[in-house]
């Protein structure tokens, strides 16, 4: 029989009430620090994307911290923070002339087959029949049903995304924080190279720093894909002559960031364009329908794997649950979280079966 030694039971008592003790205190906090959470998660994602660029402009300008911490949050504003800020402004801003849009959109009537259609050769005769068929489906009836009314959708906007105060407060505290975290950026490494090496042993820096490059890609992936695509499909439609321009370039880069592609707005304005201005128009704005689906699917699989091999649903499924979990901040953050947890599950997996070669599953024949 072991023999216990008498404070034994009570030494495990008196660890398992400290231990009880620091989770509560740990929980506590949170709880506490539970409004300022979504600010200080993007402030540190956009911190870890730009910090490469604040040691580069740190050597420009003279070795000056200050200085370059400056520029980093300029330029962390322009392409993070200014243009989701300017998508939600411009939404909510023209919900009278959405609500138009939207009645305008469906009472579209399909005109008569253009002639020259029925003269395309191989095709024509078979597109013909087909035209007829959608001009006699009553597709503004059909859209109607489909589509809430206006006013459904302005009111449920209004009360998903809540006070745009609030949404600024969390701007300016992730700016301050931004701030704070660019400026001791060496002690912040350095603390949580600390706690990763406690919690991981001798392979927590290995997984900061790839945790570190998929925040980066995935950032970088989500927001310059959305910015371009955007600001593509922005030109593109006021070439084409299509009114509304600031919403629908606005709708187009919330749309993009919720990873739903610029063609939700691009190909209804090209059908629009089509019966309104003609072909000419129709043809270009088609021709930047095309381009911007292509840099959705080059570009932004592009930046994303080439910092971290990540699945694009798993980025679909973050920036959902990111926006019903966080409001219109978990846009970046969801997708963030969820690619890093994928991302450190992964190698965690692959060092287990490297330790032990019986957990990794057998090669198919």
């Amino acid at each position: 029989m072991p023999d216990f030694s008498q404070n034994g039971p009570q030494d495990n008592t008196r660890s398992v009430l400290v231990a009880l003790l620091a989770s509560a205190i740990v929980i506590s906090a949170i709880w506490i620090l539970k409004p300022f959470l979504p600010a200080t998660i993007w402030a540190v994602t956009i911190a870890v994307t730009t910090w490469p660029l604040l040691r580069r402009l740190q050597t420009v300008v003279g070795n000056s911290r200050r200085t370059a911490v400056s520029l980093t949050i300029l330029i962390a504003m322009l392409v993070f923070i200014l243009p989701l800020w300017l998508a939600i402004t411009t939404v909510s801003g023209h919900f009278s002339d959405i609500a138009t849009l939207i009645s305008t959109a469906s009472s579209l009537h399909i005109p008569d087959e253009p002639e020259w259609l029925a003269r395309l050769p191989l095709v024509g005769q078979h597109i013909a029949p087909l035209w007829d068929r959608v001009q006699h489906m009553q597709l503004p009836e059909m859209i109607q049903k489909i589509i809430p009314a206006p006013e459904t959708m302005i009111h449920t906007f209004l009360a998903y995304a809540g006070s745009f105060s609030i949404l600024a407060l969390q701007f300016i505290l992730t700016l301050v924080i931004l701030g704070f975290l660019l400026m001791r950026a060496e002690a912040a490494t350095a603390v949580a190279n600390s706690l990763v090496t406690i919690l991981a042993g001798h392979r927590g820096k290995e997984m900061l720093q790839l945790a570190a490059c998929t925040i980066r890609g995935v950032a970088f992936g989500v927001t310059v894909t959305a910015v371009v695509e955007s600001t593509v499909a922005g030109i593109g439609m006021k070439l084409a002559g299509v009114p509304w321009i600031s919403i629908l370039t606005a709708a187009t880069f919330m749309i993009c960031l919720l990873q739903g592609g610029p063609g939700f707005t691009l190909i209804p304005a090209v059908i629009w364009v089509y019966f309104e201005r003609g072909l000419a128009p129709a043809a270009l704005l088609f021709a930047v329908t095309i381009i911007t689906i292509v840099i959705d699917n080059v570009l932004r699989p592009f930046l994303i794997r080439k910092q971290a091999d990540i699945p694009l649903i798993l980025i679909m499924l973050g920036v959902i649950g990111g926006l019903g979990g966080l409001g219109l901040v978990g846009i970046f953050i969801g997708p963030l979280i969820l690619s890093v947890a994928y991302t450190l599950t992964k190698s965690w997996i692959n060092d287990s079966g490297r330790k032990n070669p019986s957990l990794t599953p057998p090669m198919e024949s």
